[in-house]
């Protein structure tokens, strides 16, 4: 049995290079928290110390998640709903369902 891709690489978001940059701005600060902490835990910092930081590494990738999941339901869903595809409804309950584990 095939496995299942980890992302539909098959389909493609249009994006301005503003848009890209300033995603990729926001996950490069999110790469430095994570860095951070990790850091943090090779110098053996004060637990509380670094689930604080961890904390608010998590707040920063749910803000990225809820930024990018506000696009593509402005951008990817309403496109593909006007041309008549309703699939994208069922990708976007599935995609909604693995993000509130």
């Amino acid at each position: 049995m095939a496995k299942k891709a980890a992302c539909s690489c098959d389909k493609k978001t249009a994006r301005t290079a503003q848009e890209r940059r300033k995603l990729i701005n926001r996950l490069n600060r999110i790469e430095g928290q994570i860095r951070g902490i990790k850091g943090m835990v090779e110098k053996d910092a004060y637990c509380p110390d670094i689930l604080t930081q961890c904390a608010a590494a998590s707040a920063a990738l749910n803000s990225f998640n809820r930024d990018l999941i506000g696009h593509h339901i402005k951008g990817c869903v309403l496109r593909d709903l006007k041309s008549g595809d309703e699939s994208v409804v069922d990708e976007l309950v599935d995609m909604l369902k693995k993000l509130m584990k």
